[in-house]
């Protein structure tokens, strides 16, 4: 049977290789997408999405526990209904992947669900329900994403052992949770399951908890980490785990010598790697970095007609990141003159409180070289905070002396997420520190925070006292 033909495939319908095939047949551009398991990606499906809806749920239990500092007297105590949980969370999952199909079918794009492997670099074959199939195009997109890493010892094949996908599904609030890696996913999942009533405990290798972040941040989070009951444990190591009457029983390496703790479940978060090694890329012979492909600022591959996208590529695994990719590689399918040449791509941890960044972080501006200004408000300054009763965290503006600059504003603190998208466009349009500060923002509002943060940069600030 031959290959049936088309101008573009698109290999994953993931939050790159999505919206890369929507913009492709908005395009004109006679465009397939293949998906094996997810429409909308493991992030819609299984992570970003679920988890945040999760964490949603902790929170305003949270909120409902103590509510009384408002007034608010509630009859009882809130209790945690799992099955109930599950099935809002899955209903917002399954509404989401549905209208990522709807929009692939109204933009004329079209579907096969099947796991794909090249056989050549512009033919692939697909492994269908009704039996295997090869498909040719003068242009692929690779947009396979990435997947949790596991260690040696914690298979997550063990009921005991979790992924991000396991721990989003789970039936019940497990007692006793370990987290294996504190870094964004580890600390959010963790904070998540201590809301909802699990008593956690998280082990990481560094000697901070979200390593890479600027020590003002991490020792707030820190603290909030502590107050919430979340016990953590840097610079240690886990080693085994052996199944008991109990429970699992890990033993990890602490500065102090190797200690143990019993728990229901064990949480590994070390991070993720690309899905690169499962669709016989070097059948291709693409340049590659590792298990990463190589590609160039229009997301062309060493091989003509080949296009990597999202968490297969080198980068910042986001899905907004892998987003832009896919929308940029789109225009240059189509023959247009356009290049993926972001200033910033923020970074935003749905701890609470929330963290985000834009641009450069203090610490990584000095190291840079830069003579820094830096503004920093705390949001128990801000009127806003204070009347949502969340006042810790900060806005941090860091911009360039000579020319006032902004080289990159970290805030961490309530609908941080929400904030930041501000700080980006200040990056991306080279905006002075008196650009922010002279643009009026409403009162009372948390936005007001980045102005005021702006102006205390400039010894300008009018509700903190200027350094």
């Amino acid at each position: 049977m031959p290959a049936s033909h088309y101008t573009a495939i698109v290999l994953g319908a993931g939050p790159g290789g999505y919206p890369c095939a929507i913009r492709l047949g908005q395009l004109g551009i006679k465009t397939l997408v293949i998906e094996r398991e997810y429409w909308g990606g493991v992030c819609l499906n299984v992570g970003c999405i679920p988890s945040k809806a999760l964490i949603t749920a902790g929170k305003r239990l949270e909120e409902c526990l103590h509510a009384d500092a408002m007034g608010i007297e509630l009859p009882g105590v809130p209790v945690v209904n799992m099955t109930k949980l599950q099935a809002w969370k899955n209903t917002v999952t399954g509404k989401l992947s549905g209208g990522v199909r709807t929009l692939l079918k109204g933009n004329k794009v079209e579907m096969t669900e099947g796991a794909a492997r090249f056989v050549g670099p512009h033919e692939l074959e697909v492994l269908t329900k009704e039996g295997p199939v090869r498909v040719t195009a003068d242009h692929i997109v690779i947009a396979t994403g990435s997947r949790p890493i596991e260690v040696p010892g914690f298979s997550f094949r063990d009921a005991r052992i979790l992924d991000s996908t396991k721990a989003l599904a789970l039936p019940q609030v497990p007692k006793r949770l370990a987290v294996i890696g504190g870094g964004y996913i580890g600390l959010e999942m963790g904070s998540m399951y201590r809301k909802l009533g699990s008593a956690v405990t998280v082990i990481e290798m560094a000697d901070q908890v979200l390593p890479g972040f600027d020590a003002d941040v991490v020792k707030l989070i820190d603290r909030k980490l502590k107050k919430s009951g979340v016990t953590v444990h840097t610079g240690s190591q886990a080693l085994r785990w052996e199944e008991s009457d109990d429970g699992a029983v890990l033993t990890f390496k602490t500065p102090d010598g190797e200690r143990t703790l019993t728990a229901d479940a064990i949480l590994v978060t070390v991070g993720r790697r690309p899905n690169t090694d499962q669709i016989d890329l070097e059948k291709t012979g693409m340049a590659m970095a590792g298990r990463f492909v190589q590609t160039d600022k229009q997301l062309k591959t060493s091989v003509p007609g080949l296009y990597a996208i999202g968490d297969c590529t080198t980068g910042l695994m986001l899905a907004h990141k892998a987003t832009h990719d896919g929308e940029v590689c789109a225009e240059v399918i189509a023959g247009h003159k356009v290049y993926n040449d972001a200033k910033t791509v923020p970074a935003v941890v749905f701890t609470d409180p929330e963290i985000a960044t834009a641009g450069l972080q203090e610490p990584e501006a000095r190291a840079a070289g830069f003579d820094v200004r830096v503004g920093k408000v705390p949001f128990a300054a801000i009127g806003r905070a204070l009347t949502t009763n969340e006042t810790d965290g900060f806005v941090k503006v860091v911009a360039d002396r000579a020319t006032g600059r902004i080289l990159g504003v970290t805030i961490v603190g309530p609908h941080a997420s929400d904030l930041i998208s501000e700080a980006v466009l200040a990056v991306e349009m080279e905006c002075e520190l008196r650009d922010i500060g002279l643009s009026i923002h409403p009162h009372p509002t948390l936005s007001e925070g980045i102005m005021e943060a702006a102006k205390a940069a400039l010894g300008e600030a009018i509700h903190v006292m200027n350094g």
